[in-house]
């Protein structure tokens, strides 16, 4: 009898294991979660591994503001192959704001199926030289809770 309720205790215990919903790929690239804003499993993850990119410095002027107002919004466009079941995403837009504190939040569209972030103008450098250098991935993750995380982030490297 002992034996039989250990043997059905270890097969629960793997159907459970089985069931449960794996964590999410690259999860070993996220940060501490200190203030426990991840709430179980992400609800949805975009996972892509970065194949090419652009950039683009614009100039606009919008002609009906007085005083009128000159921008130069410089945006990083990339592009590559998803990586994880149930990813849609083709396209990552990175902005960079010189001015503000306080960043908007990642943003996912599933109908253009576009990765919207905002970056520090201070991180520009650091994300380029990412790019010309390493294999860059980008992921986002969405909570139930509302919490959103991305990342830009590299594989493992070996230190040389």
């Amino acid at each position: 009898m002992r034996l039989f309720t250990l043997l059905s205790l270890s097969l629960a215990l793997s159907l459970t294991a089985t069931l449960a919903p794996a964590a999410p790929m690259h999860s070993q690239f996220l940060p501490p979660d200190d203030q426990s804003l991840r709430e179980g499993n992400p609800e949805q993850q975009q996972l892509l591994q970065i194949t090419d990119y652009s950039v683009v410095v614009g100039n606009q002027r919008q002609s009906n503001q007085q005083p009128i107002p000159v921008t130069s919004p410089l945006l990083l466009r990339m592009k590559g192959k998803p990586l994880n079941k149930g990813a849609t995403v083709s396209q990552v837009l990175i902005s960079f704001d010189a001015e503000s504190k306080s960043l908007k939040k990642p943003l996912f569209d599933d109908k253009t199926r576009v990765l919207t972030l905002n970056y520090p103008l201070s991180q520009y450098r650091v994300i380029l030289d990412l790019l010309r250098n390493d294999t860059v991935y980008v992921q986002f993750l969405s909570y139930a809770n509302g919490h959103v995380w991305a990342d830009l982030h590299t594989g493992a490297v070996r230190a040389r």
